[in-house]
């Protein structure tokens, strides 16, 4: 099974769900065990499919089971939420006598208070955190599993030696037990040239970056990957 990002994603009765956006593993087991579908056109909406949804993938298609019926309800990729910014460790302050703190100047009886830094001395205005522009930081998560990687497409591939020999372009999956055997590079710009890479030369993966435990030499020495017959 070939799992390559942009390849078109059918249901069974030939409907265009999306195409594959990214591949997620399992960078210690190499167990693959979702896909990333990019929705839409103008307004993308990324959902996380299970790698056991799919019946058959190619090269140039990927088609889902025929049970499969609840593509709505499938997670979003990345969720934002909004967390508050004046801790760094995701706590809330404590409050009581010994953590009170003055969050504003007032000033004397019978006068208004005035937000303004260095009005009749006065010290610049601290804020209640609730009350600003910065209370919130924005924060992304990703809906895959806490021990997997979300592989971008085309992400860079580094050789033991430092040196970038080529970019992600495919995901080979064994069927029968969701291990990625392989992955293809390509190699070029204009002209591209691909390779076929065992697993077991990734040492590191990450979204943008695979690192192999090899050398360039050994990628230069590979034969060029020629393109197998379309199978499920």
């Amino acid at each position: 099974m070939q799992l390559r990002e942009g390849t078109s994603v059918f249901t069974w009765d030939d409907k265009d769900v999306g195409h594959i956006a990214r591949v997620v593993m399992n960078p210690v087991s190499k167990e693959v065990t979702h896909v990333v579908i990019r929705q839409g056109f103008l307004f993308t909406e990324d959902k996380v499919l299970p790698i056991d949804y799919i019946a058959t993938a190619s090269e140039d298609r990927v088609v889902l089971r025929q049970d499969v019926r609840d593509l709505e309800n499938l997670p979003h990729f990345e969720e934002t939420h909004y967390v508050p910014a004046y801790r760094g460790d995701d706590t809330y302050p404590e409050y009581g006598p010994e953590s009170a703190e003055p969050v504003m100047w007032y000033p004397p009886v019978g006068m208004a208070p005035y937000h303004t830094a260095g009005f009749y001395g006065a010290p610049a205005v601290a804020h209640w955190p609730y009350e600003t522009d910065d209370a919130y930081t924005e924060r992304k998560e990703q809906n895959i599993p806490d021990d997997t990687v979300a592989i971008k497409d085309g992400a860079d591939v580094i050789s033991s030696d430092g040196k970038h020999v080529g970019d992600v372009e495919r995901v080979l999956v064994d069927t029968s037990s969701d291990y990625a055997s392989h992955i293809v590079i390509s190699q070029g710009l204009f002209f591209k040239e691909r390779k076929l890479v065992p697993t077991l030369w990734l040492s590191t993966i990450m979204d943008d970056e695979v690192h192999l435990s090899v050398d360039s030499d050994y990628i230069d020495k590979l034969p060029a990957y020629e393109d197998e017959p379309a199978r499920g």
